[in-house]
Formats: structure tokens, sequence, C-alpha cells
């Protein structure tokens, strides 16, 4: 019996989001530190297997209310059960014929929930990839994150841009045009142009995060979209900020220059702040960041952030800095 097992790795967005829904640029990195992993083997019938994220057995009441703190009230078989909707729909769609063979399907994530680190979409994206492979079917590389978008958005009503999906499925470090100009339709999906950055000129980088201080993305991204979409001129003015931000940053990193990057980095941080009512503890741990040092920003919507810094004795200031208030701290593997 062949057993397939695919994965997708969390995303950190070093440069321009929140800009990706609201035809901005970003530069985003895959962090291979951690991933979601999703098994699929033949099987007589249809079976979508719960994993640990998924129990519904406590020891007590308060270990439900702080399970649904730290996770939410969903766990990833929704996800899996709207991927292989959405994947059957595409496929009949196009008309691809797909065998009849049934099959069983599982994940398992070591994604830190709702810190912004994309761990909803690396399941869908890991299970497209079974997908994939099961069934011998091909999807278009600059296809496949709009499809896996259009999953979140229209069966599963979570508010989010493209920007985690297209790192994901492209891997490394991903600058993304979602402009007006650059975007086009391809097999009935909106789709922008990707451009995979070589990876030595990726500078010193780390993330930390808190799952203490988590929350799920669609809270921040339902209350921008409202107000975008009303015209709030400080949020239309600053998308068009954030993608220069993310334009520069890019130049930056080409021509090495880490001191810029790190601007612009901070620059990102800065104007989302001034637009946005964000969580005490979020800000925190950009204040607490940069006091040692180093530039920061959020990685994602909150409760991880990123940023470069200068030398290992910088970074072990950071490290002992941010774990004094409950943060973990990693160098991403890329």
């Amino acid at each position: 019996m062949e057993i397939i097992r695919r994965r997708a790795y969390a995303r950190a967005g070093l440069a321009g989001n929140p800009s990706d829904g609201y035809n901005g640029k970003t530069l985003s990195i895959i962090v291979r530190n951690h991933w979601a992993e999703v098994t699929l083997y033949e099987w007589d019938r249809l079976e979508i297997v719960a994993s640990r994220n998924d129990m519904s057995v406590f020891r007590n009441i308060g270990d439900l209310a702080g399970d649904v703190r730290l996770h939410g009230y969903y766990g990833g078989v929704r996800l899996i059960k709207a991927t292989i909707k959405g994947f059957y729909d595409y496929c009949t769609k196009q008309g691809a014929k797909l065998k009849s063979n049934n099959f069983s399907i599982r994940y398992e994530t070591n994604i830190p929930r709702q810190v912004g680190l994309a761990g909803s979409s690396a399941i869908i994206v890991a299970t497209f990839r079974c997908l994939l492979d099961f069934y011998a079917v091909e999807i278009p590389k600059i296809v496949l994150p709009s499809l896996v978008l259009s999953i979140e958005r229209d069966e599963l009503g979570i508010m989010a841009g493209l920007q985690d999906r297209v790192a994901q499925v492209y891997e490394g470090m991903t600058f993304m045009n979602f402009s007006q100009e650059a975007m086009r339709m391809i097999d009935g999906f909106p789709c922008g142009e990707y451009e995979s950055i070589p990876l030595e000129y990726v500078p010193q980088l780390y993330i930390a995060y808190s799952s203490d201080a988590g929350e799920p993305t669609e809270r921040f991204h339902n209350n921008l979209r409202a107000r975008f979409d009303s015209g709030d001129a400080s949020v239309v003015n600053a998308m068009k900020q954030f993608a220069q931000i993310a334009q520069d940053a890019k130049k930056a990193i080409i021509h090495r220059n880490h001191e810029e990057l790190a601007r612009q980095m901070n620059a990102n941080f800065d104007l989302r702040h001034s637009i946005c009512r964000l969580p005490k503890e979020h800000v925190e741990m950009i204040t607490v960041a940069r006091e040692t040092g180093v530039s920061a920003k959020f990685a994602g919507s909150g409760g991880a952030i990123v940023g470069t810094y200068p030398d290992e004795e910088t970074y072990k200031k950071l490290s002992h800095s941010l774990h004094s208030i409950g943060c973990q701290v990693m160098k991403p593997l890329i």
C-alpha cells in the first residue's frame, strides 16, 4: 500500500503585509522549523481521521476553555474536508476525470496556532499536494495559491489575502505583486506576479511568537476590510505605502543593505500600528525586541514577530529579553 506524505511550512511576512488582500505587494519566507504534514493512503472508504488538534475529550471544563483559547473552536478536519470538496469541484470544472479509489487522510501540525504563521493554509496546501499525487492531477503552480484562498474564503468564510498561500506553494523567499496591473485570470482564478528571490540574499533573521498572545486572523482582517471598503483614507493610503515598503525591502535584500531592510521592516510595523488598534501583548513583543537593537514587525496578523539582527551577541540578548515575557525565539530555516 502506497503511503503519500506531503508537507507545507509556516510562513513569515518580511514586508508589505497586510496589503496582499488590497492589491498591494509583499515579501515573504517559509519557515521550515514548523510544518503541517498530511498523510494519505488508499482505503475502502473515504475517511478523514481526526488529529490531536481536533480532540473532543477534556479532563475538565477548565481544560476545555483553555484549549479553545489556544486553538479556537475548529481543528483541521474542516480544512481537509473543504479542500477535498474544492479539489473535486476544480477537477470537475476542468474536465479532469478522477479514479474511483477511496482513501484515508489525516494530518499533524506543529505550527503554533493563531499567531499569524499561516497554520491553516499550510494544512490545506499539504492536503492539495497529497490529492494531486494520489489522483495524478496537475494544477498550474500559479493557480494553486488562488484555489487555496478561494476554499478558505468561499467554503470556510476565512478573510485573508494570497500571501500565505503563495509563500507556501513557491517556498523559499518570494516577492509578490498583487497590483491591478499584475493580476490576471487563469483557470477562472485571479493570480498575481510571483518572483522567487535567491536564498543567498537572505539576511540574518529571527522569529519570535507567543501562543498566549494569539488571536484568530479573521478578527484582524475583518475590521480592516470593512474600513478599506468604506473608503477610510488612512487605510487606503496605508495599503499603497505597504506596497512601496515591500518594493524597497526587496531592493535592500538584493543589494545586501541590511540596515535599509531593518528600516523598512520597522516602518512596516509602525505604519500598521498607526491604522490599527493592536493588542498590548503584541506591541510589547515589538517594543522589547527593538530595545535590544534589532528590527521587528508582525510576521502575520499578530502573535508572532520577525526581524533582522546584526550579530550573535545581539541575538542572545534578544532571546533572553523575549523569553522573559513568555516568547519562543528561533532562527528560521528557509
